[in-house]
């Protein structure tokens, strides 16, 4: 089962990598109403404070509305899961696996 780690030093351009990596699906994280620069930082883009050390365990059996919903509340971070070609967004009651299929 694909799982990794998210935390606030996390450049954006990594986490969409291991996201992709991980699931297949394409992830696409928010700054406000636009997309977060690849070189941000999780935590600059955050809305929230990130306590240092506080990191987010993800896995492929976590429903992709579940994934999106705690990235909000956690860190304050709009993302939202895409299919593996980026051309629609997945649909929130599947897993995180099964959206890059």
């Amino acid at each position: 089962m694909a799982e990794f780690t998210i935390s606030g030093r996390m450049l954006v351009k990594t986490l969409k990598a291991d996201f992709k990596k991980a699931f297949g699906s394409t992830l696409r994280v928010y700054k406000g109403v636009g997309f977060a620069n690849d070189n941000d930082t999780i935590a600059s883009i955050a809305s929230k404070k990130i306590e240092p050390g506080s990191e987010f365990k993800v896995n492929g059996n976590m429903k992709v509305g579940t994934f999106e919903a705690k990235m909000k509340d956690l860190f304050g971070i709009k993302v939202q899961v895409a299919t593996k070609d980026d051309s629609a967004l997945a649909d929130n009651g599947i897993t995180l696996s099964a959206s890059g299929k």
